[in-house]
């Protein structure tokens, strides 16, 4: 473990030190954080490739006292550095990306266009590389006894890890905070598209026994008949169903309960930022009215610790790069519990 022995938790954070303002190394860390800098296949607003960057320097104002696991820092927490030619690749394929969409949303033929048939072929094979990079960089740090955390990038960026995990762990359920499904079959013709990825996870990774989505409030017909189809394996708690039943009286310690009930014991946690109410994530890709207060979602993190279950990965994505720095802000808080319940006495 790394000499902490000189380093004050109640001082100014160091730019020279790591994430969170820590002076840890990769090798002294018990999580280490993988930040995928991608975002070719996002639909509205764009700025989460940056996200991992701008989320590393906010975490500086973050202080270290977590009421839920006070010295969880202790066990070291490590953000590697964005890879500079997945951005350049994400910024490459992103621009090609647009002017596919663009023809495509102004009633364009796909088929009778050679130049944008072929700019759709680049941009799923850039995908699918990305996702085997991913995989191969998780696969490493598991093998290695590493705690892992993934820092998106747009939603596409964790099924790599997700895979990995599996192999190193067998059976989990994965619980998703988020405004959208994301279960499309390739949307846009984007196989590996953001608002496919619960859809590629179920698929192409059948050691995913459970999804227990929580807070969906936009989505398609496709995507409900693809719930309806699936109930052993689907469950989802809409953001309408959760206030309406709020307003007639029932207790979010109830709600939570329920979700609770729906997962395995071994949970991966994949958090999109666009579940939380847009006011604490205005620059995210897709903004929905409604969703959490962060509180909500810690409170319920904490009882799935309580129920004895064990968290073994999670992922942070859809956090933007906004000038403002109030996403990153919000993102580098919420990344900080993410970091500690895994190192969470209870986690065992």
């Amino acid at each position: 473990m790394a000499d902490l022995s000189n380093f004050d938790p109640n001082s100014v954070s160091l730019v020279s030190n790591n994430i969170f303002g820590l002076p840890t190394t990769e090798e002294d860390a018990s999580l280490v954080l993988l930040p995928i800098p991608w975002e070719v296949t996002v639909s509205y607003c764009h700025g989460t490739a940056r996200g991992p960057e701008q989320i590393c320097k906010a975490s500086l104002q973050v202080d270290l006292l977590d009421p839920d696991v006070k010295e969880g820092w202790r066990k070291g927490f490590y953000m590697r550095d964005p890879d500079k030619h997945m951005l350049l690749r994400s910024d490459y394929l992103r621009k090609e990306a647009e002017l596919y969409l663009k023809f495509l949303i102004e009633g364009g033929d796909i088929s009778e266009n050679e130049f944008l048939k072929k700019t759709l072929v680049d941009v799923n094979k850039g995908t699918a590389l990305m996702n085997e990079w991913v995989y191969s960089q998780t696969k490493s740090l598991l093998e290695q006894d590493k705690l892992v955390g993934l820092v998106g990038g747009d939603h596409s960026t964790p099924l790599g890890y997700i895979k990995a995990l599996a192999e190193e762990k067998g059976e989990f359920g994965i619980l998703q905070i988020d405004a959208h499904c994301d279960l499309r079959n390739g949307y846009e013709g984007f196989q590996y598209s953001h608002a496919s990825i619960m859809y590629n996870v179920l698929n192409e990774v059948p050691a995913v026994t459970k999804l227990v989505q929580l807070g969906i409030r936009d989505y398609c017909e496709e995507e409900l008949q693809y719930i309806e189809d699936n109930k052993e394996r689907v469950h989802t708690f809409f953001d309408r169903d959760i206030k309406h039943r709020q307003y007639e009286g029932v207790n979010w310690a109830t709600i939570a309960n329920e979700v609770i009930d729906c997962l395995p014991q071994q949970v991966y946690i994949s958090f999109d930022i666009d579940g939380l109410d847009p006011k604490l994530c205005p620059h995210t890709g897709t903004p929905v009215p409604g969703g959490f207060e962060c509180e909500q979602i810690y409170y319920l993190f904490a009882k799935i610790l309580a129920s004895g279950r064990k968290l073994i990965g999670f992922d942070l994505s859809e956090v933007s790069s906004a000038h403002e720095e109030w996403d990153a802000n919000v993102g580098a808080r919420v990344l900080f519990k993410l970091c500690n319940l895994m190192v969470h006495p209870d986690n065992k």
